[in-house]
């Protein structure tokens, strides 16, 4: 596969300079070769410019006559993201409905529907145009998967399930399992059925072996285009809003609601029955105990505006000094009193 860099520029709908090369491929800076397209968006990489072999560079204006041949961009990670694209490969290659899947006689399959070995589709199930089912993957009773989505190998969806449009669930997912309920009774935990249902939107992607439980009562819903990375678990009852980027192991506890716009970063846990207003932003590791009513940044346990807790961070470690010091400055005082007093 490869493309003239002009036409991966009108692909891009930028300007180009240098010479009209072939491209056959896309790398990083350090990495490319003669024949192939890198990118310039974090600027601490802006020092390999100078010895890359990098065929062609995507990158800011500021930085065209640094190398041969540009392509001219204002938003270089995104038209990176998209010429590579043109060289992806799609996972699999297997085409049709293979004969060792179980599919039940009630089950729907649209036109187009890829479906690998030992794959189990469920009585009512719906799977809709062009979609893709990898081995191992089970897709319970009345379960509805959208047009053009991708479940990967072992993914799960448990029964009443709906899945939108685009939506990719990468290997392991399990989607309805049920919530963590139960009410004490005199001498035990009683569970309380889970039997409601998770309904995911359009273009929603979910990394490897995440979790996302299903309602208690009622649904809970991941709103469209959201984007959800590798282990992170996602309570019953749970909403999470359009647009929204949850990353690696970040955990949310039932019947909390999250805004469109929100991220979420690593390992960041949340509350259960909160509310986080849209375009929050919250840092990595931090603790969510109370609603977020406001957009902004945040960080911290628990969390806190983020420049207050950077001024935290800063005198966290002056701590132990200001400690002596001030049992310094007590005994200063005790000192003062007594000699007032004996006068």
């Amino acid at each position: 596969m490869k493309y003239k860099l002009s036409e991966i520029a009108s692909f891009l709908n930028r300007e180009f300079t240098g010479e009209d090369i072939e491209i056959r491929g896309c790398n990083t800076l350090m990495d490319a070769r003669e024949d192939e397209i890198s990118f310039l968006a974090n600027l601490k990489y802006a020092t390999y410019l100078s010895s890359t072999r990098a065929g062609a560079v995507i990158l800011s204006p500021e930085y065209s006559d640094k190398v041969s041949r540009a392509i001219i961009s204002d938003n270089p990670y995104l038209d990176f993201a998209k010429v590579v694209s043109l060289f992806a490969k799609e996972q699999g290659e297997f085409k049709g409905i293979s004969e060792l899947s179980y599919i039940d006689p009630t089950a729907k399959i649209e036109a187009g529907v890829t479906i690998y070995p030992f794959v189990y589709i469920g009585p009512r199930a719906y799977i809709g145009k062009n979609s893709k089912i990898f081995s191992g993957t089970y897709i319970g009773e009345d379960v509805h998967i959208g047009n053009e989505c991708i479940l990967y190998p072992n993914v799960t969806v448990m029964g009443g399930c709906s899945i939108g449009n685009r939506v990719i669930l990468h290997p392991g997912v399990v989607i309805g399992a049920d919530g963590f309920g139960f009410a004490q009774a005199d001498t035990k935990r009683e569970k309380f059925p889970q039997i409601g249902k998770v309904v995911i939107e359009d273009d929603v992607e979910v990394g490897a072996n995440t979790t996302i439980d299903r309602a208690a009562l009622g649904e809970t819903k991941i709103g469209k285009g959201t984007k959800i990375d590798n282990q992170v678990q996602i309570g019953h009852n749970v909403q999470v809003g359009d647009n929204c980027v949850i990353v690696a192991q970040v955990g949310i506890a039932g019947s909390t609601k999250i805004g469109n716009n929100v991220i979420l970063a690593g390992q960041v846990g949340v509350g259960g029955h909160l509310n986080i207003a849209d375009n929050v932003i919250v840092g990595g590791k931090s603790g969510i105990a109370k609603d977020i009513k406001r957009p902004g940044i945040y960080s911290g346990i628990p969390v806190m505006d983020h420049s207050t807790f950077l001024k935290m961070s800063t005198t966290l470690p002056k701590l132990p000094e200001m400690r002596k010091e001030i049992v310094r400055l007590k005994k200063e005082i005790e000192d003062l009193k007594n000699q007032i007093k004996n006068k």
